[in-house]
């Protein structure tokens, strides 16, 4: 299967070839190296306006990518066991199809995260994992629109579209200011769901490893191992942020 890329989502805009992604993602790495240098010298921009509208308007784009996950997973009656990818022209494989799109879309716009922290000069919110999360999301879901939009795959990008709602909200709570801080006490609890859903998508694309599903294997483990070491990551950051940080 991934051998063959789905004719349905070729021809849409930046699936056809890695070329644009990779220009992206290198684009990405150059300013990820070269803002901070450029902002020494700057003062830091507050972005307060721009932020609020920013943020609520991923947090109404994942809204709308749950909801259209969801229902069609649950007109075209979706197994959370084993769903191959509908590659027909049918009305709900083709939502499906392009809810995936959208789902991809969003991680390029996800990018424009490190370019306002880089502006407001938070440069230390810029870590390794927030970089690698960004940019492996961006190739991961590439791959996944070419070869497999939809099928077992809808599962990732339902629950981590859930997530981003309350992700994004705190973001746009975050960003009206100082004063709103007594009402982001839940950050920590943002974190363990974030974990909650790596978790959840480990065991749920581990799971067609031990069956018979005619949805690609090689899928399933990339996803796996990928998740694996965003658990380790996340964990990580979990320890320094709420417990070696709090001592």
């Amino acid at each position: 299967v991934f051998c063959f890329s789905d004719p349905r989502t070729d021809p849409w805009p930046l699936v056809h070839s890695p070329l644009p992604v990779t220009l992206l993602f290198a684009f990405y790495l150059l300013v990820v190296a070269l803002g901070p240098f450029y902002m020494r010298n700057q003062k830091s921009l507050k972005l307060r306006g721009l932020l609020v509208a920013y943020n609520l308007s991923m947090m109404m784009l994942s809204s709308y990518m749950f909801y259209e996950f969801l229902i069609t997973s649950v007109l075209d009656d979706y197994s959370y066991l084993c769903q191959p990818v509908d590659y027909s022209q049918s009305e709900l494989g083709m939502r499906m199809a392009r809810v995936c799109w959208w789902f991809f879309f969003s991680k390029v716009i996800e990018l424009l995260d490190t370019v306002f922290i880089i502006l407001r000069k938070k440069q230390e919110q810029v870590t390794f994992l927030h970089v690698y999360h960004h940019g492996t999301m961006l190739f991961s879901w590439w791959s996944g629109v070419k070869y497999v939009p939809g099928g077992q795959a809808f599962f990732i990008g339902m629950l981590n579209s859930f997530v981003h709602i309350f992700m994004y909200g705190y973001y746009a709570l975050a960003s009206l200011g100082p004063q709103m801080h007594c009402y982001l006490w839940w950050k920590r609890y943002l974190t363990i769901m974030q974990l909650c859903q790596f978790v959840a998508i480990a065991v749920h694309s581990s799971y067609n490893l031990f069956t018979e599903c005619p949805f690609p294997d090689g899928f399933n483990v990339a996803v796996f191992l990928y998740i694996l070491s965003l658990i380790a990551l996340f964990l990580q950051y979990y320890y320094w942020t709420y417990t070696r940080g709090k001592k």
